[in-house]
């Protein structure tokens, strides 16, 4: 027999094989499910799902096999048959922003009052109150609108100082206390620290206060900056506010609400982070120290103060020697 016909022969073989295979069985990944089986996957799962829409275990693969599916289809009929929250907003590149000007101080016992001074002195926003100039389907025209304002200038920043802080601090602060540092950081528009407006105000007082800056690029050393303004901000994104009053008050409420011990860590933390950066020669490539606050705060063993480390004391003695 000749080789090309032994050839043809065998070919002719494994065309009748390929014939006579039985079909790969279906890909559960490539298979799609009609309305109705996707109606059925569905409500399969709500039966096993708990009041609270939560699966059983396994739910999922049980389900995936009785329907010959993968588990990521039937994951994303369970997605796509919870309800999304409707929010709308005007634009995700340009949210509306207001500026606060918020005073704390470290929580203490106030001795004249018999009470405890929660550190909370107050959180004021920057905005103002216009009369609307057209109508619209939300308000007439000429109803008083809030509107955040644009920028701060000093004249606006020197107003809350005097207007707001400075009558707060005479209203809350604990009377066996006399002397008053106001830390503000470097911005542009803050007053200086002999500004004379602020130092005529100061001479009326009956407390020691004066004005100084946190050290250049050292976020770090703000007390609010280091942790107390994400306590605050955790707490107003479990709110939606729809107008510039409804996110003022979801701010001073969050504000009320923290809890005076995490102000009281937060300060703890600032210790810390004053250590670590002497340590550090004035550099902020540290960690923040952990200390298990909460714990030792429920065991009764949480410091007034941080001790301070020796090596720390050494160097401050050699640069000031």
């Amino acid at each position: 027999i000749s080789i090309d016909t032994l050839s043809q022969s065998i070919i002719k073989c494994l065309c009748k094989i390929k014939m006579n295979d039985p079909p790969p069985p279906p890909n559960p990944s490539k298979r799609e499910l009609t309305l109705n089986e996707r109606n059925a996957v569905l409500q399969a799962l709500l039966l096993r799902s708990s009041p609270n829409f939560i699966l059983q275990r396994g739910a999922v693969k049980r389900i995936a096999d009785e329907f010959n599916v993968n588990r990521n289809t039937i994951g994303r009929i369970w997605k796509r048959g919870e309800e999304e929250p409707h929010r709308t907003v005007k634009s995700k590149r340009f949210p509306t922003k207001v500026m606060f000007l918020c005073a704390v101080a470290r929580p203490r016992h106030d001795t004249h009052r018999n009470q405890l001074f929660d550190g909370k002195l107050g959180i004021w926003p920057f905005i103002t109150v216009e009369p609307a100039q057209r109508s619209s389907r939300n308000r007439p025209r000429g109803t008083l609108v809030t509107k955040a304002l644009a920028s701060v200038t000093n004249i606006e920043y020197r107003q809350f100082i005097l207007e707001k802080v400075l009558p707060a601090i005479e209203e809350k602060w604990p009377r066996n206390h006399q002397r008053i540092r106001i830390q503000h950081d470097n911005a542009k528009p803050h007053i200086r620290n002999d500004d004379p407006q602020f130092q005529e105000a100061i001479r009326r007082s009956t407390f020691d206060i004066q004005l100084t800056s946190q050290p250049a690029n050292s976020p770090d050393l703000n007390v609010l900056d280091l942790g107390f303004f994400n306590s605050i901000q955790s707490l107003q994104h479990q709110s939606a506010p729809r107008t510039v009053d409804e996110l003022i008050t979801i701010v001073q409420d969050s504000f009320q609400q923290l809890h005076h011990s995490t102000l009281n860590n937060t300060f703890l933390t600032l210790q810390t982070c004053m250590e670590e950066c002497i340590l550090h020669n004035g550099n902020n490539n540290y960690k923040i120290r952990h200390m298990s606050k909460q714990r030792l705060e429920r065991e009764g063993r949480l410091p007034i103060s941080i001790d301070c480390n020796p090596a720390v004391l050494q160097r401050v003695t050699r640069q000031d020697n």
